[in-house]
């Protein structure tokens, strides 16, 4: 059984935390983040520590050690921010910003064009890099996710859209 919950949530200088009518707000130097906390969880606010309590209600634990990981995600968030790198393999793969666009050149007959979504802020330190930046962990890894869906790493030459830090398992090609 994790006990996720049972560890207090550190809140560095800098951050603001209210709760009003069942909603957390947590706001920093880079931002304001809101989350809806379940019924059945109980938050305490220290002046520097964040302590969650479960109460008696079926499945309890696990909505506090969610609700604790979530707010987690959100102090860091606001003071720090969340990065995800990642690279274009493959000859001619490209990826501009144009205004609130991402451009990508990934070896289809039209470029892609991709809506940078609010809150969200994509740098390209070269044509074959990306850096997805924000505050919320949830909207990063899901516009990422969504930029490798164009073309994900195929396994023979390894080509394609991945993480940095992605291994893409190669298979041998046929013999003849």
């Amino acid at each position: 059984m994790s006990r996720v919950a049972n560890a207090p949530v550190v809140v560095p200088s800098g951050v603001e935390i209210k709760i009003n009518d069942n909603v957390l707000f947590v706001k920093g130097t880079l931002g304001e983040l809101s989350f809806n906390l379940h019924h059945a969880v109980e938050v305490e606010i220290d002046s520097s520590f964040i302590r969650i309590k479960a109460s008696k209600v079926k499945n309890a634990t696990a909505f506090a050690g969610t609700t604790r990981a979530q707010i987690q995600n959100m102090v860091k968030g606001v003071s720090e921010g969340f990065v995800k790198k990642m690279q274009l393999v493959g000859v001619g793969y490209r990826a501009q910003i144009k205004a609130d666009h991402l451009s990508l050149s990934l070896g289809y007959s039209n470029p892609i064009e991709y809506l940078v979504p609010n809150g969200i802020i994509i740098d390209a330190p070269s044509q074959t890099e990306l850096l997805v930046k924000g505050i919320d962990k949830q909207k990063v890894g899901q516009v990422t996710s969504e930029i490798r869906a164009f073309r994900p790493p195929e396994p023979y030459k390894g080509k394609g859209v991945r993480l940095a830090d992605e291994f893409v398992q190669r298979k041998e090609a046929k013999k003849k």
